[in-house]
């Protein structure tokens, strides 16, 4: 099965959860900005969670379907549609051969994550198929996707293949041409991240935090830092109140990683996203607890996000509370698209 790019988008890619075990050689893993996002998609189409999906950022592309496939978009809202129909989010989606999938304006969020039953079939690439922009490895060619590509997707799951039969039958039965089917269950919004709620996120102290001032401290806790224009995958630089150390510091590079929120010589913090660096020697304030990390993935720049502290053993419980849900989730949606009930 593949689809046809007419249109790339503003940058559109091919992720999965990135690469693993070449941090020493300064290979940072990359992957998925959303995890949560992408992880969730790969589910409702009968995916293995590290399957490569399309990672689509604020304007997305044009794509036609060769043949019938079994979709699914989850994180921002881009508004998708097929055939001037909507396509909703946060659901299984049989999208019918020779339809034509467009995006229009965003309308909520920064990143929509597109899975297609059986994975991108991109090469793999150090055990990934994630595009790196930098080094120009994985994906298509290591570049954003261009007019007149072709995805090819992986043989799908038994499952989905049986969704996807149910699904086409529906179709047959229910109204001749019908573009798209999805059931009348979705994701619901207490089952997400709070994409759209108050952007407090929770960090972690570092030892680090010492070395700043107590002014410095007090303000970013209590003052609200916005997202500058000059962020992307790499990292988000903050515009706030100037940071500052008790005194000056001259150290030697130490790891950083996805979440590390360091703080340069200017005073404004930068918070490294997927595609961060291996090593750093900006001090470093706080470390994001990883399930608020979805919510930077989908914040745009002008946002104004607050921080506010939580120990390590909280940061812990939090992600394991995340994991218990998505597994309980995985669950869920294999026992409800067994049925397909409440197809629309």
């Amino acid at each position: 099965m593949s689809v046809e790019v007419i249109r790339p988008g503003l940058l559109s890619t091919i992720q999965d959860e990135g690469r693993t075990g070449y941090r020493r050689y300064g290979i940072h893993p990359g992957g998925v900005m959303d995890t949560f996002a992408a992880r969730a998609a790969n589910m409702l189409v009968g995916n293995p969670r590290n399957a490569a999906v399309l990672e689509m950022t604020m304007t997305g592309p044009e794509l036609r379907f060769q043949e019938s496939q079994l979709v699914s978009l989850c994180g921002g809202d881009l508004t998708a549609t097929v055939d001037h129909l909507p396509v909703p989010l946060w659901r299984p989606v049989l999208v019918r051969a020779g339809s034509v999938m467009k995006f229009g304006p965003c309308r909520h969020g920064l990143r929509c994550y597109l899975a297609l039953a059986g994975g991108i079939a991109a090469p793999e690439v150090m055990g990934s198929r994630s595009t790196d922009l930098k080094t120009g490895i994985g994906g298509v060619e290591g570049r954003a996707l261009r007019a007149a590509d072709l995805l090819s997707t992986g043989e799908p799951s038994g499952e989905a293949q049986g969704w996807m039969k149910r699904m086409e039958q529906q179709v047959e039965e229910s109204e001749q041409g019908r573009r798209i089917l999805a059931p009348a269950w979705f994701l619901s919004e207490r089952e997400r991240p709070d994409y759209y709620g108050r952007a407090v996120i929770r960090v972690m102290e570092s030892k680090d935090s010492s070395l700043f001032s107590e002014a410095s401290l007090g303000h970013f806790y209590a003052e609200k830092y916005v997202i500058s224009p000059q962020s992307d995958r790499m990292g988000y630089r903050l515009q706030g109140s100037r940071l500052e150390l008790n005194q000056p510091l001259d150290r030697l590079s130490e790891a950083v990683t996805y979440g590390t929120v360091q703080v340069p010589p200017d005073g404004q913090p930068i918070i490294l996203m997927a595609d961060h660096q291996t090593i750093g020697g900006y001090p470093v304030i706080a470390q994001v607890a990883q399930v608020d990390m979805p919510i930077l993935a989908q914040a745009r720049p002008g946002t104004r996000i607050s921080f506010t502290q939580i120990t390590h053993d909280q940061a812990r419980q939090l992600y394991m509370e995340q994991e218990i849900n998505m597994q309980l989730m995985d669950k869920l949606i294999r026992r409800r698209m067994a049925g397909m009930e409440g197809a629309q």
